[in-house]
């Protein structure tokens, strides 16, 4: 055919040069619409090539080739190729799609990363097969079974600008030959020089195979191959129709076959040709190459090879199957391995290297003195495709590390040995542990999940170099995967004796069957008295026996196989956990299940069955110790998940396996179109995985828990796969996870079977995700299954997202909203604001009906959302539609849906947003908070216990009346005036609850609930007067409550979203509030508790709440009899401590919580190979490099018990420190990577300051920065009885990190970069109140007495030694610039531990709160977040012994000009220059005083100057104060000066103001006159946040702070 383009095209392209090239116009504006075809239709084996001409780099994506069945001349041209349906195969980066969805992930050569000059080609053979070619290399079959009248696709997409025709003609016979040769991206299985997939090549070893079995049918092993015959007699020379055999059949000669040809090795036959002629003439020429015309010592299959060569036989003469390269193939390699070009190691080795065994044994002297000068190379280069394979022999248990094998481009003639192959800097690939080192570096940390460390005397080891330039390793025959993508032609196999090991063997192929006895598939075949008998094979089997679903004999090394094939065990399930997978007997047919019940289980291991499918035969598979393990042709489902040769596919799918109970049962099915769906307890879970291959496996992994399990081949019993797969049963049998959402029957809301072209549906209808989300961004559009009711909740959390569209023009994430369009009616567009009728969406923050926008800047934006965060629509009985935000209503988003019509909630799966799943709170709002939607966790249900009931103060709103002796209240009028109060204070930890009896839903609005200090005795008797309307606008006292989800302090807003919203309750749900030893309000709904509500709360409060809105009546259920701590909330540590660096304090309240007692911990000997232990496993050091430094506890961490260690030492070379956390399996079968943050099973990491389950982040902004911690800090894990995970640092709690911890876990520490040892800390950290109170905070602070009955709130600061300040590079710049303010030394404290730090990771590490108290009477002051402090040297005669604990603590903003005349003067004053540029600030202060000269350019001369003096001295100044540096530090007082840092040289902006004691009465309190309404600081109100006096000596200078951006 021409090798022309056809003149039509995409409506950028232009052709020219007669139409073989083509350009896409306006390259660097448009990225697509450059699409051209062929000419004319492409011809069988024809290579439509074109060469990449020109590249821009201004896109992403490059070319894009393949063949369409569309004709060009008729077709409407898409904007790209996998815009092309109807029948079009295209090659996309590495991946392959089919009418645009992906059918091949990763396929042959990334077409992104061509050049210009490249050349990429496509092919259809003439088997109907799909062929990419790349600069002539043949990279295998993309896809098969195409029609025969196709056309050539290119895609000038993205990068690619420019292609030119080259050529349409078949491959050379050069490259037909390299075709042959070559080992693509797809695993091609050969044996004995036949390659799985070629029909006639499998013939001749099919025929072979049933040669070697007979004909009677009747043997139990399998027939030697008689030396004298040359071809069977009696079987055909190829497979006719009527044979019928099966393809089970089929699978059993070619398995035959194999064994057949490794016992005739054994016996003698090695150098024998299958296809007969001369086996033992090793006097002939050369090889025989596979693939060329002639053979040495190879005999061709038939005559019709008539270029056989001298020493070539001839068989079967007859035959008319030509297919030459098979018999050359076979010869090559059996003769070959017997001749003096066999792989032996060079005689130049290594010093210590002692050759045996016709050079083929290695093995290193000395090898308890020594353990390096160990390296042997191969005699020669090894050839492409030849497997170079050793067997370990011995090993010794005295050093660290182990064997290293690689290639070598050094001849080893030439070659100085060095003692390790990884100090050659040149030539080199080696595998060592489980990485690959390049010259001596690493460039892969995990190739893969085999450590050649962790071998055992006998575990054999190979490479394969194949034709491609690809490296594979190989472990056990298990293809470990391509190593390194280009080798020189040429290399040498190269084995390092280091370490460990002492001396290997290469085994040869003749010598194969010592590999395969280690496989129990071909012991169970050779020998007799292994298992049952094995039955002959026949052509013509039972079908009784092949329907019948059993286990293979061929089972792991620790399971058994009993009652006849259906039941499977693990006899030792105590001692071992893994080693105890079972494959089916024969492949799984289109829909047929596969299910098993879980007959037994033990308690002592982590984890349980797991289930699925593999390509693997049984017969000849050496079974790894879990399934997961494989990593090839595989698929599982464990946990929740699916994997995918080792890896996750999908990280939420189904129910848990790992709670299943015995007596469930779990199963597998291959549907017709090739998806695999999984069942547990008889429901499908949906598709797990698609294009499965037809001919699997069905495997089950007996691990961990799971003991015995026997298939349940009673078809009548199991319900039919259901075509919607999100339909099915919810009544489960106990334990079944899918019951937990059925209890409800309401909440049957599911996603439709119906949906987007991208959209996929899992976990039983519950998920929805957008697969090839990193190449498509539309299309995925679902529905729910039914239509909403009028005040039903349909919320989703988001659970993935991906960062592929950001920055581009589908950088949207997600739509939602609502459409009157049945499912079944629905076209799905490619998003549903295409839709122009009857729809409503929320995209962004715009409101659009019907694809138009009716309004914007709604109350939320979705495109700011994040992974965890849930959206919720509703439609109300009137019509209106409502949006929810992690629960939280805001607002009418629309009005006027109409009533009549049924409404379906849609989601539009858009751009970043890749995975959903509906929420359990999903339903009518009226039962959003029934304990019934709580899955998966459990929480402790308070009823009232024995004791004193709580009861109601006399004193309450107006609209109330209290009833039962004071235990229940009722409003009898209006929504508000419902304020009633706890008759008595709260102890600390007591629970004060109520349960709502009664709502009215004609009013909004809900319960209030929360703390106050106002104390209700003080009220006067006439309530009308005392208390106001709400209990948001009760000021009289400080009240901390919660108002539906927003937490308030004064009425102000302190915290949004916090916990399920109040609003929502109704009548039996319960609400509690306590206030805990930490000074912190928790709220209680329904028994679980909604974390920290408030910080800083005081002692002496009584419970509060407001019958407002809908809740008319509540009743108590607690009591004043406390209830048991632990089942509540998990205890809290603290310790002996001082406010803020401030002062010391002693605790708050008198109680204590008890530890409970520590077991023995201590490390585990199994850790990363960096790691050392020592003080018997109580500390670990890294003793090299910065990473592999990981560590798990050998003990299980019990719950609530505190584990923590000490860091001892930090390396300041390296960045990043230490990370913590657990693990929820065993560490034994834990394969340490690099890095913790590499662990992607039931994992939970602490890392900086956030918070990871299995790699993805779930959490930020939690607690200090780790990789800030100092040397000395205390660190602990702790599980509370909730299952919550905490991180204490110096003995406080820094709050829930994650939940659902399972039982047992593991304490994870990763010793990374900075973090080099620690120590695990064996005694607690003191307790709050304490004996041990030595440690002075600052100067001279004494105890802060009680004053009012209030104590200051307590936290921990590190002793001096291990003050964190001296790492903190913050505390350094602001440091760096008060030096260049030239201050003299004398102003301030010589001793630099009080000076502190109040960045955001200080402040955390020391615990700090927000606010505290002090003097008398107390009040509150903020600590300076953000600033810095410098601790100013007091004067004696300013030295008031009363001062530090009895004056008030306040700020004052001022200009670097005016702090050294402060400085001098001892006292707050005005007035000075700045020698920094500083633009003028001269203005009229807030409060009527002005700064005239503060910020001017130039100095004053000396009489301005000493005038200005005689004026201060004459009249005190006002002076500006305020408890929060949020309204001191503003701009206004302190302004910005610029500066450079001497070190960084970066410019940076500064500002400064001072820390002081005000002594009480000498100021007033007024409000801001900045003239802003927003509230400055949450604490202080706006009308009493400034403090001015004028009262000389009232003030004390305490300390400098300094802030630097």
């Amino acid at each position: 055919m021409a090798a022309e383009l056809h003149p039509r095209s995409g409506k950028l392209i232009g052709l020219s040069n007669s139409n073989r090239t083509a350009q896409r116009n306006q390259p660097v504006q448009e990225f697509n619409h450059g699409l051209v075809l062929s000419r004319e239709p492409l011809r069988d084996r024809d290579v439509f090539t074109v060469r990449i001409d020109k590249k821009v780099n201004s896109w992403s994506g490059s070319v894009e080739i393949g063949v369409t069945a569309l004709d060009p001349a008729c077709l409407d041209f898409p904007s790209s190729a996998t815009g092309l349906k109807g029948g079009s195969w295209i090659v996309s980066g590495c991946s392959v799609l089919r009418d645009g969805r992906s059918v091949l992930e990763e396929y042959g050569r990334d077409l992104d990363q061509l050049a210009e000059g490249d050349r990429v080609g496509i092919q259809r053979s003439a088997r109907g097969e799909l062929h990419l070619w790349v600069n002539g290399h043949d990279c295998g079959a993309a896809a098969s079974g195409l029609p025969t009248r196709l056309w050539a696709v290119v895609d000038l997409y993205g990068k690619c600008t420019q292609v030119t025709v080259v050529s349409c003609e078949p491959p050379s016979s050069m490259e037909r030959d390299t075709e042959r040769e070559t080992v693509d991206g797809h695993e091609e299985v050969m044996v004995c020089g036949v390659r799985e997939g070629d029909t006639e090549d499998l013939t001749s070893v099919v025929n072979l195979a049933a040669a070697t079995n007979g004909t009677n049918g009747t043997t139990e092993e399998v027939p030697e191959l008689p030396p004298t015959h040359n071809r069977p007699d009696k079987f055909p020379n190829n497979i006719e129709p009527e044979t019928a055999l099966t393809e089970h059949q089929l699978f059993d000669v070619f398995n035959n076959a194999i064994v057949s040809l490794y016992r005739s090795e054994d016996e003698g036959g090695g150098g024998r040709d299958l296809g007969g002629g001369t086996g033992t003439d090793s006097g002939t020429g050369g090889r025989g190459d596979r693939g060329s015309s002639s053979s040495s010592g190879g005999g061709a299959v038939n005559s019709n090879s008539s270029n056989s060569d001298s020493g070539a036989g001839t068989g079967n003469t007859g035959s008319t199957n030509n297919s030459p390269a098979v018999g050359a193939g076979l010869g090559a390699v059996t003769s070959g391995m017997m001749t003096n070009d066999a792989l032996l190691f060079h005689e130049k080795c290594g010093t210590l290297i002692k050759l045996s065994n016709n050079n083929k044994t290695a093995e290193r002297r000395r090898p308890l003195d020594e353990f390096n000068n160990g390296v042997v190379m191969t005699n020669r280069p090894l050839r492409h495709n030849e497997m170079f394979e050793i067997r370990i022999d011995k090993l010794v248990d005295k050093w660290s590390g182990s064997i290293e094998i690689g290639v070598t481009t050094h001849n080893p003639n030439n070659l100085d040995y060095p003692a390790t192959m990884t100090n050659l800097r040149s030539g080199t690939i080696m595998m060592s542990g489980c990485g690959i080192l390049t010259n001596g570096k690493g460039t892969r940390r995990e190739y893969c999940e085999f450590s050649l460390d962790e071998l055992q005397e006998g575990d054999h080891i190979g490479l394969m170099h194949k034709a491609s330039g690809a490296l594979h390793f190989y472990i056990n025959g298990i293809d470990q995967g391509v190593a390194a993508a280009q080798t020189p032609p040429m290399v040498y196999g190269v084995v390092d004796l280091y370490g460990m090991a002492v001396k290997v063997t290469i085994v040869h192929n003749h010598n194969h069957s010592d590999r395969l006895r280690r496989n129990n598939a071909i012991m169970r075949a050779l020998s007799p008295d292994v298992g049952r008998p094995r039955p002959a094979l026949s052509l013509t089997s039972d079908p009784d026996a092949t329907d019948r679903l059993l286990f293979h004999s061929n089972c792991g090394q620790k399971a058994a196989i009993i009652s006849e094939g259906r039941t499977a065990l693990r006899p030792h399930a105590t001692d071992d956990f893994n080693h105890g997978v079972v494959l089916s007997g024969r492949p799984l047919r289109s829909n047929e299940v596969f299910q098993v019940r879980i007959d037994k289980m033990v308690d002592k291991w982590a984890g349980s069955i797991e289930i699925g499918v593999t390509t693997h035969n049984p017969a000849y598979l050496q079974l790894p110790s879990t399934m997961t393990n494989l990593r090839s042709g595989t698929w599982m489902m464990t946990g929740n998940g699916v994997m995918h040769n080792g890896t996750t596919i999908l990280d939420e799918y189904g129910h848990n396996l790992d709670r299943l109970k015995a007596g469930d049962t779990v199963g597998v099915v291959r549907k017709e179109d090739g998806s695999l769906h999984f069942f547990v307890n008889g429901v499908a879970q949906g598709p797990a995985a698609w294009n499965i291959p037809p001919s699997v496996y069905a495997v089950v992994d007996l691990y961990g828990q799971a003991a015995q399990a026997t298939i349940m081949d009673d078809m009548a019993d199991l319900p039919p796969l259901p075509e919607d797969s999100s339909e099915g049963p919810t009544v489960m049998s106990p334990g079944s996870p899918c019951s937990v959402a059925g209890g409800n029957s309401a909440n049957d809301l599911r996603f439709h079977q119906l949906h987007g072209t991208n959209a996929v549906i899992t976990n039983g209808g519950r998920t929805a995700l957008r697969q090839n989300c990193r190449s498509e961004f539309n299309d995925a559009i679902v529905i729910s299954n039914r239509c909403l009711r009028d005040g039903e909740l349909f919320e989703i959390v988001i659970q993935k997202m991906v960062d592929r569209w950001s920055g581009s023009i589908e950088a949207g994430k997600i739509m939602a909203g609502v459409t009157s369009i049945r499912p079944e009616e629905l076209e799905f567009p490619n998003t549903m604001t295409d839709i122009d009728y009857d729809t409503w969406m929320l995209s962004g923050t715009a409101i659009m009906q019907d694809g138009n926008t009716m309004r914007n800047n709604y109350g939320c934006d979705l495109d700011s959302l994040t992974t965890g965060s849930r959206i919720g629509m509703m439609r109300s009985a009137t019509g209106d539609l409502h949006y929810y935000i992690n629960g939280v209503d805001q607002g009418v988003a629309c009005t006027g849906l109409p009533p009549d019509k049924e409404v379906y909630a849609v989601i539009d799966l858009y751009g970043q947003c890749v995975q959903v799943s509906i929420t359990s709170s999903s339903g009518p709002l009226d039962n959003s908070l029934c304990t019934s939607n709580i899955t998966e966790k459990s929480f402790p249900i308070h009823s009232p216990v024995a004791g004193v009931a709580h009861r109601l103060h006399s004193k309450h709103g107006k609209n109330v009346v209290l009833l039962g002796e004071g235990c229940q209240a009722v409003r009898v009028g209006g929504y508000a005036h419902g304020i009633v109060f706890s008759a008595k204070e709260l102890k600390t930890d007591e629970l004060f609850e109520v349960k709502i009896d009664e709502v009215d839903n004609q009013w909004s609005g809900s319960l209030h609930m929360g703390l106050t200090s106002l104390a209700p005795p003080e009220l006067p008797s006439c309530p009308m007067s005392g208390l106001s309307p709400s209990l948001t606008q009760l000021r009289a006292k400080v009240t901390w409550l919660l108002a539906g989800s927003e937490v308030r302090r004064n009425g102000v807003l302190q915290r949004q979203n916090y916990g399920a919203s109040l609003d929502r309750l109704m009548v039996g749900n319960r609400v509690g509030v306590k206030r805990c030893s930490d000074d912190t309000m928790h709220i209680l709904i329904d028994g679980e508790d909604m974390g920290t509500a408030a910080t800083a709360v005081a002692k002496n409060v009584y419970a509060v709440l407001d019958l407002y809105g809908r809740v008319t009546a509540v009743s108590i259920v607690s009591s004043s009899v406390l209830e048991d701590a632990e089942s509540i909330k998990a205890p809290s540590l603290s310790s002996d401590s001082c406010s803020d660096g401030e002062e010391e304090s002693t605790p708050v309240g008198s109680t204590k919580v008890a530890l409970v007692p520590n077991s023995v911990m201590a490390f585990l000997e199994n850790h990363g190979k960096n790691i050392q232990l020592s003080n018997q496993n109580l500390t670990a050091a890294r003793v090299s490099s910065y990473n592999q430094g990981l560590l798990v506890t050998a003990q299980p961490l019990p719950r609530q018990q505190l584990f923590q260690f000490q860091i001892d030492r930090l390396n300041p070379s390296w960045t990043s420190s230490l990370s913590l956390g657990v693990i929820g399996h065993s560490p034994d079968r834990l394969n340490f990577p690099s890095t913790a943050c590499c662990l992607k099973r039931s994992a939970w990491l602490l890392q900086r300051d956030s918070v990871f389950h299995n790699s993805l982040k779930i959490c930020e902004n939690y607690g200090p920065n780790l990789d800030t911690c100092p040397e000395g800090t205390v660190l602990g894990l702790l599980v509370d009885g909730n299952s919550c995970l905490h991180l204490h640092v110096n003995g406080m709690d820094q709050g829930v990190a994650a939940q659902d911890i399972p039982n047992p876990c593991y304490p994870l520490i990763d010793l990374y970069g900075q973090c080099e040892q620690v120590t695990i800390v064996t005694d607690n950290v003191p307790t709050v109140g304490g004996e041990s109170g030595e440690a002075r905070c600052q100067g001279d602070m004494e105890k802060a007495d009680m004053v009012d009955g209030i104590k200051e709130s307590v936290c921990w600061t590190p002793p001096p030694e291990v003050n964190p300040n001296k790492t903190c590079e913050y505390q350094a710049l602001c440091s760096r610039f008060k030096d260049l303010l030239t201050l003299p030394d004398g102003y301030f404290n010589e001793d630099a531990k009080y000076n502190l730090c109040y960045c955001e990771s200080c402040h955390k590490l020391r615990g700090d709160e927000a606010y505290y108290k002090r003097g008398e009477p107390p009040r509150d002051y903020a600590l300076p977040f953000g600033w810095c402090r410098f601790a100013l040297r007091i004067k004696p005669h300013c030295e008031v012994s009363s001062a530090f604990k009895k004056w008030h603590i306040a700020y004052h903003g001022t200009s670097v000009g005016a702090l050294r005349r402060t400085l001098d003067h001892a006292q707050l004053l005005s007035g000075t220059s700045s020698i920094f540029s500083v633009s003028p600030a001269k203005m009229e202060g807030p409060n009527g005083y002005s700064e005239p000269e503060e910020n001017s350019n130039s100095l004053p001369d000396r009489d301005r100057e000493r005038d200005r003096d005689r004026e201060r001295d004459r009249e005190v100044p006002r002076v500006q104060l305020s408890p929060t540096m949020r309204y001191s530090g503003l701009e206004m007082f302190a302004p910005k000066v610029q500066f450079r840092d001497p070190r960084s040289h970066c410019c940076h902006q500064a500002q400064v103001g001072f820390q002081v004691c005000v002594r009480p009465g000498s100021y007033k309190v007024g409000p801001q006159n900045l003239g802003t309404s927003e509230p400055l600081d949450p604490r202080f109100s706006n009308t009493e946040i400034e403090w001015i006096t004028k009262e000389q000596g009232g003030t004390l200078l305490y300390g400098l702070l300094i802030r630097v951006e």
